[in-house]
């Protein structure tokens, strides 16, 4: 009898200390995934609703907004799977990709597929719909604020979020990512994160570019956490918090968080430019200790330290007309139809013409050259140039060698042409290239140290 008491005894002691902890989700067991369709205006968009296994229980949930690409709910579905283990329920969908491209997107229309997104995910019975709100990453945090300014979630979590244009943020990006791989001369760094990046935005090649987030930010009264790596080096984190912080000044619950040593979707990494396999320790639990935490109210704003930028994220200013996609367009067709005229006209073997073919063979190669490295930094988002020699890129080195064997070979294409008769006009179309190619090789830094 008294064993059996101390039994009971010691039960409810035991009881009584594991109900002073809070599990959300029971270790090891797997989450629920349940494939999900629903309305978004004219189209339905598919997904998922990732969560604990069902109990009867409406918890707090959110809809996931993913980053850039044309990617699907799979994208995501690690952080999702994150969240259910701290008893979120989330929904995950397939991105829209009927508008969707490199060189095409629209926030607004993505914004309003996250509300739609958002207004499902509130009827759900696992779904509490007075705690059901919205987080983004990268270029989902652009688009998240639009869409919690349209259907007022009850709460917001960005994670590395942009407190500046995409095109801002990509110049800044290239310098970082450049000077990673070595790469120190001025006038390279100044050729992709400036005129490339302006030349690029006038051709449409970065859709959105000029975007600001501010004025979503400012007209949030819900609370939001906004949540940082302090190694991302695809968006300047420390202009980030301090701009959010700012443009959410009115109103009355914001958190800002930083991870110092977490990547810019909040995964590990050694240096900040590379990606290990796993998400930041710490980063899932207080993104749930945050959402549960609303329960019992509002907490007041806060914010962390914001992490120090190597170099800040410069405005690009606006372009000035020899700047101008037209008159590059028209300075790069003339360089090529007079480079490439001589080859194509010129008599094979004339006496006294080889420094005109070295002229016309060099300027074309270096016109090229200039236009492959470009192509590459765009299409690896400057991540990768290639071997890197005496502080630029051995591509680019190469091709500043070409201009300047093109000028040089063009001095004794022009002595040859004083005396070439017949052939004047023909060195003279090779002689106007050459001469072009001065001042347009200046601006883009082929003859720039």
């Amino acid at each position: 009898m008294l064993r059996t008491r101390r039994t009971a005894i010691l039960l409810a002691v035991l009881g009584t200390l594991l109900s002073l902890f809070s599990f959300p989700a029971q270790a090891g067991e797997p989450p629920r995934n349940e494939e999900i369709s629903f309305p978004s205006g004219a189209k339905t968009l598919h997904g998922s609703i990732v969560g604990p296994p069902p109990d009867g229980t409406r918890r707090p949930a959110m809809v996931l907004v993913h980053g850039s690409g044309r990617v699907t709910r799979e994208k995501v579905r690690r952080e999702a799977e994150a969240f259910a283990a701290q008893g979120v329920v989330t929904l995950i969908y397939d991105k829209d990709l009927s508008a969707y491209s490199t060189v095409s997107r629209d926030f607004s229309a993505l914004a309003d597929d996250a509300a739609a997104a958002l207004a499902y995910l509130r009827t759900r019975p696992e779904a509490d719909p007075a705690r059901t709100g919205l987080w983004g990453l990268s270029e989902g945090a652009w688009v998240a604020p639009l869409a919690a300014t349209r259907s007022d979630p009850a709460f917001l979590v960005v994670v590395g979020g942009n407190g500046v244009s995409p095109v801002r943020a990509q110049s800044w990006s290239y310098r970082r990512w450049l000077g990673h791989q070595g790469v120190t001369a001025d006038s390279v760094l100044d050729l992709v994160s400036v005129k490339g990046t302006k030349i690029a935005t006038a051709a449409g090649l970065f859709p959105e570019a000029d975007y600001d987030p501010v004025p979503s930010l400012r007209q949030l009264r819900m609370p939001v956490l906004g949540i940082w790596g302090g190694k991302d080096n695809q968006s300047p984190p420390g202009e980030a918090t301090a701009i959010y912080a700012d443009a959410l000044v009115a109103n009355p619950s914001y958190t800002m968080r930083v991870f110092p040593e977490a990547h810019h979707s909040l995964i590990r990494t050694t240096t900040g430019f590379d990606r290990l396999d796993a998400l930041e320790p710490g980063y899932p639990e207080l993104v749930g200790s945050w959402v549960h935490g609303l329960a019992e109210g509002a907490p007041p704003s806060t914010s962390d330290t914001p992490p120090v930028q190597a170099e800040p994220a410069a405005p690009l200013s606006p372009p000035a007309w020899w700047e101008s996609l037209w008159v590059q367009g028209i300075a790069l067709l003339a360089l090529v139809v007079a480079f490439a005229a001589y080859p194509l006209t010129a008599r094979p073997r004339r006496e006294g013409l080889a420094a005109a073919r070295w002229t016309s063979a060099t300027g074309l190669l270096a016109v090229t050259g200039l236009l492959v490295f470009l192509g590459t930094v765009v299409t690896s988002n400057g991540q990768e140039v290639g071997p890197v020699v005496l502080g630029r890129p051995l591509l680019w080195l190469v091709t500043q060698l070409l201009a300047v064997g093109a000028l040089v070979s063009a001095g004794f294409t022009a002595a040859a042409w004083r005396r070439s008769g017949a052939s004047r006009i023909r060195l003279g179309l090779v002689l106007g290239g050459a001469v072009l190619l001065i001042p347009w090789g200046l601006f883009w830094g082929l003859l720039l140290p």
